[in-house]
């Protein structure tokens, strides 16, 4: 579904007076950046409310897993590092002064996803970008003379978070490493910018989409899904991603059951996935459809494997098979700009396994 993104998402907000922070010269949606129904009205509007805005709601204090962070001042230039958090300030119109590369999925020469290419293309903009998936570029970072650094879907350790906030306050993930919803992402982060209200119209806003979506698929109601990692050189260990993952979360908003044998095996209520050995995969009676990495030669493995046989997924080849070079791969992690560019056709592969199930 690769609507114009900027434009949809800033309809939810432009009522509420975004803020037009960024680098120099940064730009916020343009008279060039046109809605659906090719009007440019929508970006003047938002260009509009933002010089309107005050500092009122400053100094803003965010509890996190690592500590807390005071944001003295309006953010003038932004830098979102790791997954999913530079489509936050995007979504809002802001062009951050850097942000990290992704690190899975079909990626451009920038290292951007496509709907993240997507957003500053349609504002106009030419991105800044760190290549740090082996390790944070804390000299890049720091060259942008950042108000705030943006990392609320995140892993960072204690000492990275410490060096981190040497040079501007840090928003790391609310408690969990690598468990923030989305929703909890895209809130905030939006805070952390002055902009809480108008991150929770985005949330608002996305989450209407997705049931919008979900009305033309009736068959996905009530269907149970889990989201499994497996290697078919080595079926002997496989993982299935709990509700703390964002993935899982996600399949939760898409209104989705997680299997009752999937919660069972559940010992520690903080981890984001599990571990289970193939010869306890017999107790997942209950999986209607699995979601996992890999092509028709895993399934093909699987059902080989002979342990496999009790699931009903693998009985029906109930399966979403995700190519890690392909966008349902990546959007399976989801964020705000990726669910509107992907949710149909994600429904849909969901719906072709539903089709399949008994």
């Amino acid at each position: 579904m690769k609507r114009k993104i900027v434009s949809i998402i800033t309809a939810a907000v432009m009522g509420l007076g975004a803020t037009a922070c960024g680098v120099e010269g940064s730009n916020v949606a343009d008279s060039s950046v046109s809605s659906d129904n090719g009007s440019s009205n929508d970006a003047n509007a938002l260009a509009s409310a933002n010089d309107g805005n005050s500092d009122a709601a400053f100094p803003i204090t965010i509890q996190h897993g690592l500590g807390e962070t005071v944001i003295e001042e309006k953010p003038e230039n932004i830098v979102a590092i790791s997954w999913g958090n530079p489509d936050v300030p995007l979504a809002l119109g802001i062009v951050p002064a850097g942000i990290s590369e992704a690190n899975f999925g079909p990626r451009d020469e920038n290292g951007l996803l496509p709907w993240t290419a997507q957003a500053y293309e349609e504002l106009g903009a030419t991105p800044n970008v760190f290549k740090d998936t082996d390790g944070w570029d804390y000299e890049a970072i720091s060259d942008c003379n950042p108000d705030v650094i943006l990392a609320a879907y995140s892993g960072l350790s204690q000492e990275e978070y410490d060096r981190l906030s040497e040079i501007a306050p840090v928003v790391a993930y609310p408690e969990i490493p690598w468990t923030t919803t989305w929703q909890e992402e895209t809130i905030n982060d939006a805070k952390a910018l002055g902009l809480e209200e108008e991150g929770r119209a985005l949330v608002e806003e996305t989450q209407q989409l997705i049931n919008d979506s979900l009305s033309n698929y009736p068959d996905l109601e009530g269907k149970k899904v889990a989201f499994f990692w497996l290697s078919e050189d080595d079926l002997g260990t496989f993982y299935i991603y709990t509700n703390n993952d964002p993935r899982a979360a996600f399949l939760g908003d898409l209104g989705f059951v997680t299997p009752d044998s999937v919660t069972a095996l559940i010992e520690n209520p903080d981890d984001f996935s599990i571990t289970v050995s193939a010869e306890n995969a017999d107790l997942l009676t209950d999986v209607d459809i699995i979601i996992t990495y890999g092509t028709d030669t895993l399934v093909t493995a699987m059902k080989a494997d002979g342990r496999f046989d009790n699931i009903p997924a693998v009985q029906n080849g109930a399966f979403v098979l995700l190519d890690s070079n392909d966008n349902l791969a990546a959007a399976s992690t989801p964020t705000v700009l990726s669910i509107p560019y992907c949710i149909e056709d994600y429904l849909e592969a969901l719906n072709e396994a539903a089709q399949k199930t008994k």
